[in-house]
């Protein structure tokens, strides 16, 4: 709040921001080709933050591959890549080969040049819908493969991709207390809700949204001495009939309730440095 505020003064009294406050944080932040050093820090929030001290995924192991190497968004806090490790052996367990991993975070995280609003923290990652018919694929091929949607009829009802295994594998994510919360297409929650018959706490977790048919995206909470601003809390429940509402709507968007977009939102595309937590500087300019 101070460095806003004395940002603002700046701007009223005529005095000209450092060049480095002035540029695009996407530029900043997507030219890394490797982490900042010290200790692994998640800084801010997960749409405008930064971080330290990242780890990258490892390109292929017994139970999963990257995706979309090129991209060089393989990176993300220890917490992360130790947990999608486990995740991967989890969907063995659950009948797949392992999983295809997509994007996580840029090298010292921050926004991206191209895609996401979140993913800044290196707290987030997508998971493709894909069960891997081969953990041996060339970067070429994982440059030209896509994954698969689960959703078909307009996004009114699973497609024939769906499987049990689908469910497992995220009921496992969920299970995970690092776990804050996991985005996927409405139709695939109200697909998990209709089919679990035993303890639903975790269905708590899977939140409905829209354009993650082709996969899912985990959100883990903010690791110990990590900085990150607390996300609004989940609502009670299930969510179960908030996510068949979603669906309803798409049946029928007269059901929709009218909204009034936010004159004030800017994607963290355009955020400069100075946008960002004073400590995103210092992972800048860090070796």
């Amino acid at each position: 709040m101070i460095r806003k505020t004395l940002t603002a003064a700046a701007l009223l009294l005529g005095l000209a921001l450092p060049a480095s406050a002035q540029q695009l944080a996407k530029d900043v932040f997507g030219s890394f080709r490797g982490p900042s050093q010290g200790p692994a820090v998640s800084i801010g929030n997960y749409s405008q933050g930064c971080g330290q001290g990242f780890v990258q995924m490892p390109d292929s192991g017994a139970s999963w591959q990257s995706m979309r190497l090129s991209r060089n968004r393989n990176w993300g806090h220890p917490v992360m890549i130790d947990f999608l490790v486990g995740l991967s052996r989890a969907a063995q367990q659950a009948g797949w080969r392992g999983l295809y991993i997509g994007d996580i975070s840029q090298p010292r995280g921050g926004p991206m040049t191209s895609g996401h609003a979140s993913h800044q923290l290196g707290l987030d990652a997508d998971i493709w819908m894909l069960p891997p018919s081969s953990l041996s694929l060339s970067p070429q091929q994982r440059e030209n493969l896509s994954s698969v949607s689960v959703v078909a009829n307009g996004g009114t009802a699973l497609s024939g991709n769906w499987t049990g295994a689908h469910m497992s594998i995220m009921r496992a994510a969920a299970r995970d207390p690092r776990v804050e919360r996991i985005f996927v297409d409405p139709v695939a929650k109200v697909a998990m809700c209709q089919m679990e018959t035993g303890n639903r706490d975790w269905l708590r977790k899977i939140r409905p949204i829209n354009n993650h048919d082709y996969h899912f995206h985990v959100r883990m909470n903010c690791p110990p001495g990590s900085m990150c601003q607390t996300p609004a809390p989940i609502p009670e429940g299930d969510g179960c009939a908030d996510a068949q509402e979603w669906v309803n709507i798409r049946i029928d968007p007269s059901r929709a309730q009218p909204s009034t977009p936010d004159p004030n939102y800017r994607h963290p595309r355009t955020y400069r440095m100075a946008d960002l937590p004073a400590q995103c500087s210092t992972v800048a300019s860090a070796p």
